[in-house]
């Protein structure tokens, strides 16, 4: 992409208004809007519109990272991504109690550091993406009874609602938004970006302490076919409905502890999910034969169905005597924890065990009430049926190379509120054995594995 259609997507940020509450980007979730990009009659205009149930809104991200050791090669890159989005309360627009509909785009540039540097499965950052204009969410929701039920119908994502917490909103890794083991496993990665696929949510809030999450997806989000899912479903186009479905829900549960006569927030989410499709076996044929076996056909054997368990945790640990309000949110003045679990079975994943976890810190910066930062890591087990092919395929090719063990994960970010609406954010990653040890490609012979790689990277986030 050229210098000056870059320009051009950070021009068309002031035309367009305040992003929707359901934003799920890394560094833009708690920000007003950013009224100083535009003039003050646009942002009149804007706020007509607005007190009218219709907002426009746009956020700007734009990534800027290096790869300084391991991985398949060094380099920096810059890509990015602009999410134009229109978010309309039924009820201010027609007097349609309870309605919403939602609807965003994205226009993505640049290529992605995981996909062509470091060649690890938890991708560096959370919006790299094949470059396109595509549609990604484009919904109907229905909330009943002061929205104790609510009802969302259409294309849509898991990733905010589904395996998640707000701690791990800070951090720009993408397994902290879609984890892994999803992302892997899953055909097309499932309902995360960049491609959010046809279904229905359902979210029934019991009472305070306790809420119901379910949903169904159809269960491709790009169908089948040899080349990369983000181009079978181009421009998020596909709108496919009648691949074997999959399902998830969770059961979320709030608490309190006492520490010191002061209260301080909990929740923890068991969940499970499972997928009506054909999966390929990480080990044989349909004969019972190795897939590296020479003498057999190596097309792997169809196995059905799949599943999954997981779990997450979330718990603040501090908050200053001065904020009153007692929830998990990772925006408020305080500091933060987060745990998440996940299995699936070995014989048709890729990845059969997931932990991460991490920290969040807001408020520690003198005179910098909105900085945030944090650390986190996240452990992917290879499972053991995939690293048996590692070790069929060494003894039929006679060459003794590496066998995967487990990808795991290390971030570091600081993130520096500049104005309203603009964010920057300084981080650092480091991979552990990209793709659980892969061999290297710069290797002829095959023996060595890829290098673990060290990242350093900035995003800039502008939200209005």
């Amino acid at each position: 992409m050229s210098w000056s259609t870059r320009k051009s997507l950070a021009a068309a940020i002031a035309l367009v208004s305040a992003a929707a509450g359901t934003s799920a980007f890394a560094g833009a979730k708690d920000e007003s809007a950013a009224e100083w990009l535009a003039p003050k009659w646009f942002n009149e205009w804007h706020d007509g519109l607005a007190n009218k149930g219709l907002n426009f809104g746009a956020t700007y991200i734009a990534d800027n990272i290096a790869n300084v050791s391991g991985g398949a090669k060094r380099g920096a890159i810059h890509f990015g991504r602009l999410d134009l989005s229109v978010d309309a309360d039924l009820d201010k627009l027609v007097g349609w109690t309870g309605g919403r509909f939602y609807a965003n785009a994205f226009v993505i540039y640049g290529r992605g550091l995981s996909r062509n540097y470091v060649l690890n499965l938890a991708t560096i950052s959370e919006i790299e993406a094949l470059p396109d204009q595509r549609l990604y969410n484009a919904y109907f929701e229905q909330s009943f009874f002061g929205d104790r039920l609510n009802i969302r119908a259409g294309q849509q994502a898991a990733d905010v609602e589904f395996f998640d917490s707000q701690t791990d909103d800070l951090f720009i890794n993408g397994t902290f938004g879609w984890p892994a083991i999803k992302a892997s496993n899953l055909p097309a990665g499932g309902p995360a970006p960049p491609i959010a696929v046809p279904g229905i949510r359902v979210k029934a809030t019991l009472s305070d302490q306790v809420t119901l999450f379910g949903a169904v997806f159809n269960g491709d989000p790009s169908g089948p076919g040899d080349q990369d899912p983000q181009i079978r479903d181009h421009h998020g186009l596909a709108f496919r409905v009648n691949d074997p479905p999959w399902l998830i829900g969770q059961a979320r549960f709030s608490y309190d502890i006492d520490v010191g006569g002061r209260p301080l927030a909990g929740n923890f989410t068991p969940g499970a999910w499972k997928h009506y499709g054909s999966f390929d076996s990480q080990r044989f044929t349909a004969d019972g034969q190795s897939i590296a076996d020479p003498s057999g056909s190596g097309i792997a054997a169809k196995l059905k169905g799949n599943y999954g368990i997981f779990a997450v945790i979330e718990q603040v640990l501090y908050r200053p005597p001065e904020v009153r309000e007692n929830s998990t949110s990772a925006s408020l003045p305080g500091i933060t924890a987060f745990g998440r679990i996940a299995y699936s079975p070995p014989d048709r994943n890729l990845i059969d065990l997931y932990v991460d976890g991490g920290i969040g810190f807001v408020g520690f910066t003198p005179g910098r009430p909105l900085d945030r930062f944090g650390v986190a890591m996240a452990y992917m087990r290879i499972s053991n049926t995939a690293r048996a092919l590692d070790v069929d395929t060494n003894v039929y090719t006679g060459v003794q190379g590496p066998v995967r063990s487990n990808e795991t994960l290390f971030e570091m970010i600081y993130e520096a509120h500049i104005k309203p609406g603009w964010l920057i954010a300084p981080y650092f990653q480091y991979v552990w054995r990209p793709s659980g040890g892969i061999p290297n490609p710069n290797d002829p012979t095959g023996v060595s594995r890829i290098g673990d790689a060290a990242v350093f990277g900035v995003t800039t986030t502008i939200r209005y």
